[in-house]
């Protein structure tokens, strides 16, 4: 790193180590600071299950699936009915197969396409994950290859409190806060990946009341950072109502994972009813779950599917946990669940059905890969706040806009920029909550390169 500081200071050591790692290929050197100490088991890239989506990789070629990133974009209009970032859409579809590829190519991610099950609003099978399907594996990998390249610094714990503007309106410090006080870092390019505000109550509130009430399950450290710095400046903001939330949180803090429902399960509210179709997504059903009689309820489940998802490292930890129940039949399922047996009993007979063909889902659920058998499993689930998908403004270049163009220097990613899932929680598809966050640091890198 020269006298004059790095070429670009990283705020955030999850999806930013990304960045880092894509600059210092291409002969910059990079300062990454980073608030938490126990970041690689804390943040939000390590509480993921590692999802990357990517149309057009080699792995989906092997696999024989058909993709392009023009069909992504489909998919994301769709998903969002067309509320997304258009641009910002068109740019992470784009770089996502050279993104994948280049995790694993260059920065040693043992990569591969999911292809056990699809996930809900992805017409094609575009998911890449590391094994155990676990954010804190590949995580892991980041750090590693990051602390062994001699360009890449990183500051733990430090915090980026400021960036200062050249009279031409450039970026050419950063204000680090340390331990030992507060450092000024020269450097002509700062990336803020410092995730969003769902770790602030009254953002969440102001901004996300239907999903307020939720349990928070993400990193302490996304307190609204970048927001708040981007706005100092006068950055523009959008799509702040926008986030993922989850509804197969357990009670032990651990995720059952939706790969359960796509299996075929169902989740049921305190009274034994099912109150909606699974396959919507993940994300936009913990609004209805928490809108739902008690407000939480079960995620139920046969051997078949249980033996389907152990590929899950937060499933095993779920299973691990022992809040699971079984039981041998219905009435011992509603015993365990305490619900009525009847109920019940009804319940999972319309959905036997509906598995079967034999009759329309009451809920208008179609996607069923087959339907559920004795012995049952159930596990106690609450909706959750993952993370918010609004924020600073972005190019296809991940600069942050002001109304009148970009603040020159200044980047953002991730949960610190408005993501491509539009309005709510609806438009929100497996994956893209880390493709924005290490895409957009992918090319926020190469942008920072090309203006050196």
């Amino acid at each position: 790193m020269s006298a004059e500081g790095p070429d670009l200071v990283v705020a955030g050591a999850g999806g930013g180590l990304v960045a880092a790692l894509r600059a210092a290929s291409l002969g910059l050197s990079v300062l990454v600071v980073e608030r938490n100490e126990h970041f690689a088991r804390g943040n939000n890239t390590a509480m993921s299950t590692a999802m990357v989506p990517g149309a057009g990789t080699r792995w989906q070629r092997e696999a024989g699936v058909e993709d392009s990133a023009e069909r992504f974009v489909d998919d994301i209009r769709a998903k969002t009915h067309g509320q997304a970032d258009e641009r910002l859409a068109v740019a992470l579809a784009g770089v996502s197969a050279r993104l994948v590829e280049w995790l694993a190519d260059e920065a040693g991610l043992p990569l591969s396409l999911v292809t056990d099950f699809g996930y809900p609003g992805h017409s094609a099978l575009r998911c890449h994950t590391v094994p155990g399907r676990a954010g804190q594996a590949m995580l892991a990998d980041l750090v590693r290859a990051a602390r062994a390249n001699d360009l890449v610094d990183l500051l733990v714990p430090a915090r980026l409190v400021d960036v200062v503007l050249d009279d031409d309106g450039a970026v050419c410090e950063a204000v680090v806060e340390t331990p030992n006080g507060e450092e000024r870092v020269p450097t002509r390019a700062v990336l803020l990946a410092t995730n969003g505000f769902g770790a602030d109550r009254e953002l969440v509130a102001r901004h996300l009341p239907e999903i307020a009430g939720a349990t928070y399950h993400g990193s302490e450290g996304s307190t609204g950072d970048a927001l708040r710095l981007g706005e100092r400046l006068g950055a523009q903001t959008a799509y702040l109502d926008s986030y993922q939330g989850h509804a197969a949180l357990t009670p032990a803090a651990t995720l059952a994972g939706w790969a359960t429902v796509m299996h075929g399960a169902v989740v049921v509210d305190t009274t034994g009813r099912r109150f909606g179709d699974e396959t919507t997504g993940y994300s936009e059903y913990a609004a209805a779950l928490q809108a739902a009689e008690g407000g939480r309820g079960w995620l139920v489940l046969d051997e078949r599917i249980h033996e389907a998802c152990q590929s899950f490292t937060d499933y095993r930890d779920t299973v691990e946990s022992g809040v699971t129940r079984t039981a041998a039949d219905v009435a011992g399922l509603a015993a365990a669940i305490d619900v009525d047996a009847g109920v019940l009993g009804a319940t999972l007979e319309a959905a036997r059905a509906a598995a079967s063909g034999e009759a329309d889902d009451p809920h208008g659920r179609t996607r069923w890969e087959a339907p559920l058998a004795a012995a049952y499993r159930a596990v106690p689930v609450t909706p959750a706040l993952f993370h918010t998908q609004g924020g600073l403004v972005v190019d296809e270049h991940a600069r942050v806009q002001r109304a009148d163009g970009p603040v020159t220097g200044l980047y953002a990613a991730g949960g610190a920029a408005a993501g491509i899932s539009g309005h709510g929680a609806a438009g929100y598809l497996a994956g893209n909550g880390l493709l924005p966050a290490l895409g957009l640091s992918f090319l926020a890198a190469e942008h920072v390169t090309a203006g050196r």
